[in-house]
């Protein structure tokens, strides 16, 4: 399929589901919600994406984690 084909949405699932998982973890953090509040299926994908995530983040993370020494 081309990139003429793709949905004009398509486009901006990944990010909004990454804005989604933010909020979810907000509203944990901050008590709103519990994990367990939500549903099986969503707390087994939420996991999967996160466990991913640190995955890549680690295998991606060429600079090291240098966050506290920043200058510009």
């Amino acid at each position: 399929m081309s990139d003429k084909n793709i949905h004009p949405l398509s486009s901006s699932d990944a990010g909004l589901a990454r804005v989604t998982e933010d909020l979810i973890e907000l509203l944990i953090a901050r008590g709103v919600i519990r994990f367990t509040d939500l549903p099986l299926a969503a707390q087994n994908k939420l996991l999967e994406r996160k466990e991913t995530r640190a995955r890549l983040g680690n295998s991606l993370d060429l600079l090291g984690d240098d966050s506290g020494n920043e200058t510009i």
